[in-house]
């Protein structure tokens, strides 16, 4: 089995004005190809912060980060932005989606950051706005679509590059429980299906247990580690 993420005593300090901010200390981590993992803890507990890092919106202060074994110290903004752009999927509790453009447009912008041809970019999005439940919506914005829904054009949008990891960031923060419950069946059947890496962040431990794996924050460092029964769907 891979190793998609390896993070070996990383730690990140912020200066705020005179003091200065532990966010993590010492982290280390590994997650391997396949693992649908959750990441708790209360706010300011560094898990926003471990996300930032995995996704490249931010640097560690000190420690390594190997993605996909590779040592993300020695490459430059450009080759880190290129990893991101290639490699990572990214979906927010927000949705984050363009308000007057189809779903279907919504989940073609990272094929058309990637240059894929326009025939080729219509028949992969509508494939896989189909996986996540959404066929025949298409050509519906934003504002036509349930919250559920909006989430599950932004998770085609975030897995339409086939990418090699999925960051979710309290996927399921704006809906209710029942949509929230649904949302979560989608992603843990992506997971199982097609093998899709999932690194997610939840306060809602209901949530966290659809992962097979928990690991709790506390105070900038992993309180605790541990695999969870069978993910259930």
């Amino acid at each position: 089995m891979g190793t998609v993420i390896s993070l070996d005593r990383v730690t990140k300090v912020y200066q705020a004005g005179e003091t200065q901010v532990h966010a993590l200390r010492g982290v280390s981590l590994t997650v391997h190809d396949g693992e649908l993992l959750a990441i708790m803890g209360q706010s300011g507990s560094g898990k926003s912060t471990l996300m930032n890092i995995l996704g490249f919106l931010d640097q560690p202060t000190s420690g390594t980060y190997l993605f996909n074994g590779v040592d993300t110290r020695r490459l430059s903004r450009t080759q880190l932005a290129h990893i991101r752009g290639q490699g990572i999927g990214f979906v927010f509790q927000g949705f984050n989606l363009l308000n007057r453009t189809t779903a279907l447009e919504n989940v073609e912008l990272p094929l058309i950051y990637r240059r894929v041809p326009t025939k080729e970019r219509h028949a992969l999005a509508k494939e896989t706005l189909a996986l996540v439940g959404l066929a025949g919506r298409e050509h519906h914005t934003p504002g036509e679509l349930s919250g559920g829904q909006q989430q599950r054009v932004a998770i085609a949008r975030a897995i339409v590059t086939d990418p090699k990891l999925v960051l979710a960031d309290e996927p399921t923060g704006n809906l209710d429980s029942a949509m929230g419950g649904e949302i979560m069946r989608l992603l843990t059947r992506l997971n199982r299906e097609r093998g899709l890496t999932i690194v997610m962040v939840t306060h809602e431990s209901d949530i966290a247990a659809f992962a097979e794996r928990e690991v709790l924050f506390r105070d900038g460092r992993i309180a605790s580690d541990r695999r969870t029964r069978e993910a259930h769907g």
